[in-house]
């Protein structure tokens, strides 16, 4: 089961970029729950982040699987990750900080994320549990 950090904690970001891949091949299950954690944050600040995927380690696809919301606020914002049967390696990509009004004109943002594999027999739970309730 893979339980990992996608980018460290504390990972100051003040432009776009590249995290390192994550080979997610051997995982029993394709959905993964993301955990961002935003540990620093200037204000009027906000930040995006993207999950992109790639079938074989070397092209990475245009189009992200995955993007969180921009985030304005310190804390913890749990996102699924179904990373398709298909995808090989996946990677964080920060799309930039942008700050707002006056103040510092360089954003900042400091975050880490971790990816948790969901395993097989919960996803089915979960399925079978929303078919009741549907």
């Amino acid at each position: 089961m893979i339980d990992t950090v996608l980018v460290a904690a504390k990972t100051v970001v003040s432009s776009k970029g590249d995290g390192p891949a994550l080979d997610v091949s051997g995982a029993a299950s394709r959905v993964f729950l993301l955990t961002l954690e935003i540990t620093n944050i200037i204000e009027q600040e906000s930040f995006e982040l993207s999950i992109f995927s790639s079938a074989d380690g070397a092209a990475w696809d245009a189009k992200p699987l995955v993007t969180y919301p921009q985030e304005f606020y310190r804390g913890e914002y749990p996102l699924l990750l179904d990373s398709g049967a298909s995808r090989r390696e996946v990677r964080a990509r920060p799309l930039g900080s942008s700050a707002l009004g006056r103040g510092v004109e360089t954003p900042m943002f400091e975050f880490g994320l971790q990816l948790k594999e969901i395993p097989p027999d919960v996803l089915r739970e979960a399925s079978a549990e929303a078919k009741i309730l549907a």
